[in-house]
């Protein structure tokens, strides 16, 4: 093996994919070969694609060299055969990376393993988990360790939460005085293909709420330093509310955003004494027709979430609980072009001068992030972004490793900048005056 300097071992791979050949691995593998052929990299990556099958692995990246109009990837993407079950295979294919690109979900159930053999054998791993339970778990599990061993586990680095925690930073930095306060409103437009997402999302989802208390739980044990109110106290929103700029109904956001925003604020707070911005986050659903339908389409969800019998009928049949929202097969190539999404931000704070701690916020600002479809495209690509950015500008991270948010691990790296370059885009809509 080529030594690298200081005398290691150099590995042979600076990234791999991990359920590549799975629903949302296969479009990672294609955003990561794009970079590769991109140009924006610094040199040659080596990178590989890591699974259960041989077989698909391979269609994985057959398919991908179709769609980026090449014949094959062939020999310059190695192969590891790896199963999520097998602890052995886990541990060898982290030893031959710097960083893992775990796909492989519910990471409630998938998860720990793929972490654990990171932080053992020196690796950084970066996932696209939406489920708080699982990334505040992997916090406490194993920030120390990670921290011994100088490597990064930076969870919810797909469409949860990227835009909103990028977009809170963003927003900070575009207003010229102490942003104190943001709110978030996303909208996802669908083309005439109509839009459905993966029920792998489902199962999370379901799972998730069925476990709400034990998150309570796990939240006491971290024993997080509350983060302090600055400025004027946001005030929460009800469970639906008419938005007068949006002019149609919107709800909270029932992902990852709030709780993800919130450790990357306090971590910016405590560790680089900045500004903590609070953040509430919502989603437009439409008209009144739209509320009837997701009022009893949520009682019914809620109901059957807290019995294992409910839980079994949701994760079998996901197109009927769900109205097709959600299905089996995921959305098809036409669905996934006609879709986008507009992530939406009204900031508001103190003109340069102006105490926080006292009196009315006295400027605002609005902002706008705005991607092609979340799930299956602005996913892969703020995955693979987040990857680059850990690769590439390695000392804009925090100084020491440990797991992380997105916005507490690339706060000074160039993502946004790499995230606008790929059709993620990050704009300030307007700027009041004080």
């Amino acid at each position: 093996l080529a030594m690298a300097a200081g005398g290691k071992p150099q590995r042979p791979y600076e990234l791999v994919v991990f359920g590549a050949s799975g629903f949302t691995g296969q479009f990672v593998v294609e955003e990561v070969a794009r970079a590769v052929t991109g140009g924006e990299l610094r040199g040659a990556l080596r990178w590989a694609v890591a699974g259960r099958s041989r077989e698909k692995l391979q269609a994985a990246l057959e398919r991908a060299g179709e769609r980026l109009g090449k014949a094959a990837l062939g020999a310059e993407v190695g192969m590891l055969l790896c199963d999520v079950g097998d602890t052995a295979s886990l541990a060898a294919m982290a030893r031959q990376t710097r960083l893992v690109l775990n796909c492989v979900g519910p990471y409630r159930f998938f998860g720990e393993p793929v972490v654990e053999a990171c932080v053992a054998n020196g690796a950084s791993c970066i996932d696209i988990s939406g489920e708080p339970q699982f990334l505040e778990g992997m916090y406490l599990k194993y920030n120390e360790k990670a921290a011994e061993k100088g490597v990064y586990i930076i969870g919810s680095c797909g469409f949860d939460s990227i835009p909103a925690d990028m977009g809170v930073l963003y927003t900070r930095d575009k207003l010229k005085g102490t942003l104190t306060a943001v709110e978030s409103f996303l909208v996802v437009k669908s083309g005439p293909e109509g839009s459905c997402i993966h029920d792998g999302t489902w199962k999370s989802a379901v799972y998730g709420l069925a476990d709400q208390d034990n998150l309570k739980k796990l939240r006491k044990k971290i024993g997080y330093a509350p983060v302090p109110v600055v400025g004027a106290k946001l005030k929460r929103r009800g469970l639906v509310f008419y938005n007068r700029e949006f002019k149609e109904y919107s709800i909270p956001f029932m992902g990852s955003d709030v709780s993800v925003v919130k450790r990357s604020q306090r971590y910016l707070h405590t560790e680089l004494q900045e500004t903590p911005v609070q953040y509430g986050a919502y989603v437009n659903i439409g008209g009144l027709g739209s509320v009837i339908k997701l009022m009893f389409a949520g009682i019914l969800f809620l109901l059957l979430v807290k019995f294992s019998f409910g839980r079994k009928l949701l994760t079998k049949y996901p197109e009927f609980f769900s109205a097709g929202r959600f299905t089996k097969k995921g959305p098809n190539q036409k669905q996934m072009e006609g879709t986008s999404f507009t992530m939406t931000f009204f900031g508001e704070g103190y003109s340069e001068g102006q105490d926080p701690q006292n009196g009315k916020p006295n400027v605002k600002i609005c902002t706008e992030v705005k991607g092609p479809e979340p799930g299956y495209v602005t996913t892969p690509i703020a995955m693979v972004q987040a990857a680059v950015s850990l690769l590439e500008d390695a000392a804009c991270l925090p100084k020491k490793g440990g797991v992380y948010s997105p916005g507490a691990a690339f706060s000074k790296t160039k993502l946004i900048d790499r995230l606008k370059k790929c059709g993620v885009e990050f704009s300030v809509i307007s700027k009041p005056e004080v």
